[in-house]
């Protein structure tokens, strides 16, 4: 099970990871062509948003890798899931079901690795 949770934890992180980059990375203008989202936020907030992921990105991975507070590992993947859950409101607002679903399939993922390591799994 530790093996399984790994391979999810580091899948998480590679996936907000990138989506943490990008809306770092990006002006809010050529996120809107791939993310209408965008649209109904600032850039400051949108690049917090990006931030938020890499820090829970990192989260995932670091604390439980090196030891030091590995707490902060199933505390990442439950913001994650919070992140999720007002991602797909704000998908389901904005009539986009295709994205509810990828919110979904993320939240479950994180939540798995939040109750895990809280739980019969924890560092």
């Amino acid at each position: 099970m530790n093996i399984a949770l790994w391979i999810v934890a580091g899948v998480l992180a590679l996936a907000f990871l990138a989506a943490g980059l990008m809306k770092v990375s990006q002006p809010k203008e050529k996120l809107a062509a791939s993310m209408g989202w965008v649209d109904d936020f600032s850039p400051g907030t949108v690049k917090f948003i990006g931030t938020m992921e890499i820090l829970g990105a990192i989260g995932l991975i670091l604390p439980a890798a090196t030891g030091i507070a590995p707490v902060l590992t199933p505390l990442a993947a439950t913001g994650l899931a919070i992140t999720m859950i007002l991602a797909a409101i704000v998908h389901g607002r904005r009539g986009e079901p295709q994205m509810i679903i990828v919110n979904a399939v993320l939240l479950v993922l994180a939540l798995f690795v939040a109750i895990m390591r809280f739980g019969p799994q924890a560092f």
